[in-house]
C-alpha cells in the first residue's frame, strides 16, 4: 500500500507527501493586499505539512473571465513577480505550490453577476460556441444574460498564448508547477464538452478536435517554460441534468485522460461535474446559515439582480442540495478507472473527509484509486489540517460539507468556515495542540 507520507514525483518535481490542498477561492484580487491575503490563506496548509498546495484559479487575461468576485488576474508580469514572496513562504516549509490557470468563458461574472454587468457593460463573454438551448432559455427568461463573443480560430490560439504567457510569469515567480482548470464549467471544459462545443473548425466536431485546445495550451506552456510539471482536471459530466443529451460520459473522461498523457501532461485530476453551475462540485447540505446572514443579504441582491432573484437562487440551491447529496470520495470510482488507463499520477479530490478514507484510496484493503489525495473545503474549517491528517491515527476532519463557506463568496466575501460548532471544536483542538508540528517554535 502507498502511504500518505510517501513522496511522489510529478513531472520531475518531488512532492514530499501525498496530501494536497485542492484549489479554492482565495478572494485575494490584485490590490495592494493581494499577496498578503494569499500568504494568509495558503501558508498555514504548508506549515502544517501539506506536500502540495494548489493556489485557486487565477485568470490569464486582464479583464473579464472571473467566475466569482475577487479572483486574481495573472496577465501582468510585474504583479506576478510579487508572488515570489508567497512561493518562498511555501518553500520555507518544505512544500510545493502549483497555480491553477483559468478563464470562465460563459460562466464568467459577465453572465450571472448583475452588479458586475452594470459596472462593466462593455466586457465581452468569451464563448466556444453560441450558448446551448438550455442556457439560451434561461437568458430569455431573464435568469442569465448572454451576449457572447464566439472565439474565431485565430482568437482560440490567442487565448492559448495568454495561458502560456501567464504560466511563464508564474514559473519565474517560483511556482513549482501549473494546473489547468479543466472542469467546473470554465472555458476549458467548454472546449471539451459536446454540450458547449459545436464548432466546425479544428477545435470542434470530434472528441479529438475538442481536446485540441488543451493540446495547444500544452505547446504554449512547454515552449515558454520547458519541462515544468503540468497537470489538469479531467471532467466527466455524469451529474448533468437528465434533459442534457450531449455531454461527457465517464468513458469519454477516461479517453480524455489517455490522450492527455500522450500529449505530455504530467498528472490528471478526474472529477465528475455538471454542464451547469450547480452543487455537483460542492455536494453537501443546504447552507441555511449562509443564506440567513443579514450582513450578506444586500450582496446577494446585488449579485443576482434583486432580493426576489436571490430568493429564487436560494430555492434552487435547496433543491440541488437534495439532488447532490454528500457522498464519501464521490470521484473515487472515476479516479480508479483513469488510473488503470494511464501511467501518470492520478490525483483524487471531492468529499474525502478522513484518514481511513485516504488510506483506502491509496490502496489499503483493495485496489488503489489514486496516487495523491486532496481536500478543499476542510481547509477553510481547519487551515492547519495536515498536522492532524498526517498522524496515522487521525480521525475525520471537522468540515461538515454544510457549504456555509461557499455561498457568501458570490458577494466577494472570503472563503472561511462560518459554522459555530465547527469553529468551537477547532478552538478546542488548537488549545490541545492538535495542529502543532515538529517545526513549530
Amino acid at each position: 500500500m502507498t502511504s500518505l507520507e510517501d513522496p511522489l514525483e510529478i513531472g520531475g518535481v518531488t512532492i514530499p507527501n501525498r496530501l494536497y490542498r485542492a484549489p479554492l477561492l482565495e478572494c485575494a484580487g490584485n490590490g495592494p493586499d493581494a499577496v498578503g491575503t494569499l500568504i494568509e490563506e495558503l501558508e498555514p496548509a504548508a506549515a502544517s505539512g501539506v506536500g502540495l498546495v494548489f493556489q485557486g484559479a487565477v485568470i490569464v487575461r486582464g479583464e473579464g473571465g472571473c467566475a466569482a468576485p475577487g479572483m486574481t488576474h495573472v496577465d501582468d508580469p510585474e504583479f506576478v513577480s510579487q508572488l515570489s514572496t508567497l512561493t518562498d513562504r511555501i518553500h520555507d516549509h518544505g512544500g510545493r505550490i502549483f497555480a491553477q490557470l483559468e478563464h470562465g468563458g460563459l460562466r464568467s461574472m459577465e453572465t450571472w453577476h448583475a452588479a458586475f454587468r452594470r459596472a462593466n457593460p462593455d466586457l465581452e463573454q468569451l464563448a466556444v460556441s453560441d450558448p446551448p438551448w438550455p442556457l439560451a432559455a434561461l437568458d430569455r427568461l431573464g435568469f442569465l444574460e448572454y451576449d457572447p463573443h464566439v472565439l474565431s480560430t485565430a482568437e482560440v490560439y490567442d487565448l492559448a498564448v495568454d495561458f502560456g504567457r501567464s504560466a511563464a510569469s508564474l514559473v519565474d515567480a517560483g511556482y513549482d508547477g501549473l494546473h489547468i482548470s479543466g472542469a467546473n464549467m470554465g472555458i476549458v471544459q467548454q472546449f471539451l464538452s459536446p454540450f458547449y462545443n459545436r464548432r466546425s473548425d479544428e477545435f470542434g466536431g470530434s472528441p479529438e478536435a475538442r481536446l485540441r485546445f488543451l493540446e495547444i495550451v500544452h505547446e504554449e506552456i512547454r515552449d515558454r517554460v520547458g519541462s515544468v510539471p503540468l497537470t489538469t482536471k479531467v471532467p466527466a459530466e455524469t451529474p448533468a441534468p437528465p434533459v442534457i443529451r450531449r455531454k461527457l460520459s465517464l468513458e469519454d473522461g477516461i479517453e480524455i485522460a489517455r490522450r492527455l498523457e500522450v500529449i505530455g501532461y504530467d498528472a490528471v485530476v478526474p472529477v465528475k461535474t455538471s454542464v451547469t453551475w450547480d452543487m455537483s462540485i460542492v455536494r453537501g447540505e443546504y447552507p441555511d446559515r449562509a443564506w440567513d446572514l443579514e450582513a450578506m443579504s444586500e450582496g446577494y441582491a446585488e449579485a443576482f439582480g434583486g432580493s426576489w432573484r436571490a430568493s429564487l437562487v436560494a430555492g434552487a440551491n435547496r433543491v440541488q442540495s437534495l439532488q447532490y447529496r454528500t457522498e464519501p470520495a464521490w470521484n473515487a470510482g472515476f479516479c480508479r478507472r483513469v488510473r488503470e488507463a494511464v501511467s501518470i499520477p492520478v490525483l483524487a479530490e471531492g468529499g474525502i473527509r478522513g484518514r481511513a478514507e485516504i488510506d483506502r484510496l491509496l490502496g489499503r484493503g483493495g485496489r488503489q484509486a489514486c496516487d495523491m489525495v486532496g481536500m478543499g473545503r476542510p481547509f477553510y474549517a481547519e487551515p492547519r489540517l495536515a498536522a492532524r491528517l498526517l498522524e496515522a491515527d487521525a480521525g475525520r476532519v471537522l468540515c461538515e460539507s454544510c457549504n456555509n463557506c461557499t455561498i457568501p463568496q458570490v458577494t466577494g466575501a472570503p472563503g472561511m468556515c462560518r459554522t459555530p460548532d465547527v469553529l468551537r471544536t477547532r478552538g478546542e483542538l488548537e488549545r490541545a495542540g492538535a495542529y502543532e508540528t515538529g517545526t513549530d517554535d
